[in-house]
């Protein structure tokens, strides 16, 4: 027996007792790649990207283990509420315009503890205090760095468009705009490459692709590593005390924690290992978070088709943002169909050997998204069920 029939096998069995469609965490895996988060970290902290992992039992699990410290959040609402629920360090990775939040954060010390936000204009610092409603409370502060590598003047961008903030000289002044306003402190600085973190260099037969990809990557971190330096330099000349700075994702944490001047790494969508990060040379993970549709038709001869499953990531469309048929293995679309919103049909010799009621096995494109179309996580430990979690969407929350 292969290795995947053998986890098909394992999966099956665990779940015998539940009707599809149904999700699960392999608790084995999960934790096999935060081992690995940590070794390639070196040293340095992981913060953990809750977007990528949405269920708080699997936060608490994660920074239960040596090497993982603090939650990078997604929402200021999500933010407020983590805190509420004991966790004492959340940055918020973007920035926000919810004033109901921010009045909540601004009136309560345990919540303006706890929370720090992220800004990159002073027009946020005047939303804030626009919002404050007679809050007193300091505002914890991180700025982010724009990352993206610009070739030919500036003619070529490669990178996400996040921050307005790209030189050194740019963040310093908006530390300085900070320090002078009352009620907000400069407590850190993110930078988020994901043109390196999140894009993949080992493309499946597209070897010019990947060699491209690495090459730029390349050179995106060593624009990136001194910029970043000198960028904190800056910084701190305005704001010695800087608690942090935050880099990297799942797909550089290696790369980045080799920076001296980077003091944590940001990483989620690693616990889960998606489709959308099989394509890295610099890493291999396991699968560890997974869905199941139950076969409800056979149209025909090496067809079946299953319950749904048209569960498209975010991102620019295109195929690599849909999920894939995993086990049994050797399934694939039909190009003509795709995934549907409530049926999906299967082609491949494996599906003359599936029943009615059999459960097809599927991984999603991105990792936390998945928990926004389930309202609970199955624990698998070999091959058992040994818990039963909520997602964020279980527990009656959807943040965006």
């Amino acid at each position: 027996m292969t290795a995947l029939a053998a986890d098909r096998a394992r999966y099956d069995r665990a779940t015998a007792h539940l009707d599809a469609p149904v999700a699960i965490v392999d608790l084995d895996a999960f934790d096999a790649n935060a081992a690995d988060l940590r070794r390639r970290a070196a040293g340095k902290p992981i913060r953990v990207a809750s977007k990528s992992v949405r269920c708080r039992a699997l936060l608490e699990r994660v920074l239960a283990m040596d090497g993982f410290a603090g939650i990078m959040s997604f929402t200021l609402a999500e933010s407020l509420w983590l805190a509420r629920s004991g966790f004492e360090d959340v940055l918020l990775a973007y920035p926000s315009a919810d004033r109901t939040g921010f009045a909540e954060l601004t009136a309560d010390p345990k919540l303006a503890a706890a929370v720090t936000v992220m800004i990159d204009d002073p027009a946020q610092l005047r939303l804030i205090d626009e919002a404050r409603g007679g809050g007193r409370e300091v505002v914890r502060v991180c700025l982010e760095l724009d990352t993206a590598l610009k070739l030919f003047g500036g003619r070529v961008r490669v990178g996400a468009r996040r921050s307005p903030l790209y030189s050194p000289a740019q963040l310093a002044d908006l530390a300085r705009v900070v320090a002078r306003r009352p009620g907000f402190e400069v407590v850190g600085i993110m930078g988020y490459e994901g043109h390196v973190a999140g894009v993949g260099d080992a493309v499946a037969g597209r070897p010019l692709r990947s060699r491209a990809v690495r090459l730029m990557q390349a050179a995106a971190r060593r624009e990136l590593a001194q910029r970043r330096a000198e960028a904190v330099r800056a910084v701190r000349a305005v704001v010695p005390g800087l608690e942090f700075v935050n880099g990297g994702g799942t797909g550089s944490v290696q790369h980045t924690a080799a920076e001296d001047a980077v003091t944590e790494i940001a990483a989620g969508s690693g616990l889960y290992v998606p489709r959308l990060f099989d394509n890295y040379t610099s890493f291999r993970g396991r699968p560890a978070a997974l869905f199941a549709q139950p076969v409800v038709r056979r149209p025909g001869v090496g067809v079946v088709t299953v319950l749904g499953g048209g569960y498209p990531a975010s991102g620019a469309a295109g195929a690599d943002r849909l999920p894939v048929p995993y086990l049994p293995a050797g399934l694939r679309y039909d190009p003509q169909e795709g995934p549907g919103e409530v049926q999906t049909p299967l082609l491949g010799a494996p599906a003359d050997d599936l029943l009615i009621g059999d459960k097809v096995w599927f991984r999603h494109a991105k990792a936390g998204e998945l928990c926004e179309r389930f309202d609970a996580l199955h624990l698998v430990e070999g091959d058992r069920v040994t818990a039963t979690v909520p997602t964020y969407r279980g527990e009656g929350h959807t943040f965006l």
